[in-house]
């Protein structure tokens, strides 16, 4: 391969990518955002591949969620601390009732980007660009909106460098101290089974802490009992904004994207010929993929190859989206052909994309028992294969909405329109999300006891 530089992805086809108008204001925002200090620092990035390399080896397991598609009309403190709240929550329960370390990753603070199925979209006979995230384009259907406009690249970074503030804060300055773990129970979702189920662990974890007090252990002797590791992701879509956020590490001379300690690319831009995989295998954080039902042996090795040619350990995220039915197919298949391989992999499950349909009302949908289903089929066939379940990819948010349908909270088709505020993809809620940690939980408890 030829040398590798922030730049060279530029001479590689890409796909999935904007075109924008005005080259020469692109070349300005992109001088300013070069001039901005980096969001994360490479000793971070470093730190999260040893944790990744625990979960790839099922001594730990990776927790990434958060938002399809972070908004700038939607930025707040609060949803932010919702966000935070109920991945410590799921954190929480994965430890405790799971008995495994809990690496948790936040798809946040830089998830603004989406690829789409189709480059336009049609309302009334009005054909315009699809809208790609607010780091692209705006929502709504003008031409204006939805022209691709490199402003934005700057708001993102702005909106991105709070977010990471506030998420710092959170995490180092009390809210995660374990102390608190009844706090961490959104309101919505107390009088909810699985809330109820959350309180009940939150009384043994009090109760287990106690004991630890008497024992002289504390939040003052241990630190790590009121702090939390927490680090952000998000896709590496729109190179022109990652570009610009690599930099040089002063200990090690390598190159890192210092805008998000792990960056991912999708099923549609992982092409081995193609630009974001030329960007990603020069940049030293840990990267993952996503991998969809048409994946061959053929197209992992040769991932493997580029990013991950010296074989690093938590260097390299395959995360398999499939869907509940094709996954049990599809899967044991190519597990089968990769093993044997003795490829350093980290591989995740995300139950989200494969399961996505429309709902008779309009509404773009995902039905909770096919997430389910997936995720334990994903558990069930890295047993059979003898690899493991190495932790799972999910579109969810702290707030109330109503988005996918069943669950618990018996969300139907019908009830979609009562709270549907996603950006881009359907969500989880909150009670959603923690009815499925609990069940990763079990899965989690039996691996490990086994």
């Amino acid at each position: 391969m030829k040398e590798w530089n922030p730049k060279s992805w530029r001479d590689f086809p890409i796909k999935q990518h904007p075109i924008y108008p005005d080259i020469a204001e692109l070349q300005a925002v992109e001088n300013e955002l070069k001039s901005y200090p980096p969001l994360v620092f490479a000793g971070e990035a470093r730190n999260l591949q040893e944790r990744l390399k625990e979960a790839s080896k099922g001594r730990a397991f990776l927790l990434q969620g958060g938002d399809c598609a972070e908004s700038f009309s939607q930025f707040d403190a609060i949803n932010i601390r919702d966000m935070f709240k109920v991945i410590i929550q799921m954190g929480a329960i994965l430890t405790f009732a799971g008995s495994c370390p809990i690496v948790k990753v936040g798809r946040l603070a830089g998830q603004f980007a989406k690829p789409r199925s189709s480059d336009t979209e049609i309302i009334d006979g009005v054909e315009l660009p699809s809208y790609r995230g607010d780091m692209i384009n705006g929502m709504a259907f003008d031409v204006s909106s939805r022209k691709p406009d490199p402003q934005r690249l700057l708001r993102a970074y702005h909106q991105s460098a709070a977010t990471l503030n506030l998420i710092r804060a959170f995490a180092q300055g009390g809210l995660a101290d374990l102390n608190e773990v009844h706090r961490w129970n959104l309101s919505f979702v107390k009088n909810n089974d699985f809330g109820k189920k959350y309180e009940e662990l939150a009384d043994r974890i009090t109760q287990t802490l106690g004991f630890m007090k008497a024992c002289g252990i504390n939040t003052q002797s241990t630190p790590i009992l009121k702090e939390t590791e927490f680090y952000t992701s998000h896709e590496a879509l729109v190179l022109n904004y990652e570009e610009q956020l690599v930099r040089q590490d002063s200990l090690s001379g390598q190159w890192y994207d210092c805008s998000a300690h792990m960056l991912w690319i999708g099923e549609r831009t992982r092409g081995l010929e193609q630009a974001h995989l030329e960007f990603l295998r020069g940049v030293k954080n840990p990267v993952g993929v996503k991998i969809g039902p048409k994946a061959t042996k053929e197209d992992i090795l040769g991932i493997c190859e580029i990013l991950n040619p010296h074989n690093e350990p938590g260097r390299l995220n395959l995360i398999v989206r499939m869907g509940a039915d094709v996954i049990r197919e599809n899967l044991p298949k190519l597990l089968r052909q990769i093993n044997p391989e003795g490829r350093e992999i980290l591989w995740s499950c995300d139950p989200m994309h494969g399961n996505t349909i429309k709902a008779s009302s309009g509404y773009k949908t995902r039905v909770f028992d096919s997430i389910l289903s997936e995720v334990k089929s994903f558990f069930e066939i890295h047993q059979a294969e003898g690899s493991y379940a190495g932790g799972v990819h999910l579109e969810m948010t702290g707030q109330d909405v109503t988005e996918c349908v069943g669950g618990s909270c018996a969300i139907t088709e019908a009830g979609l329109a009562c709270n549907y505020n996603t950006q881009c993809d359907p969500r989880l809620n909150a009670t959603q999300a923690l009815e499925l940690a609990f069940l990763i939980a079990d899965i989690l408890k039996a691996r490990n006891s086994a």
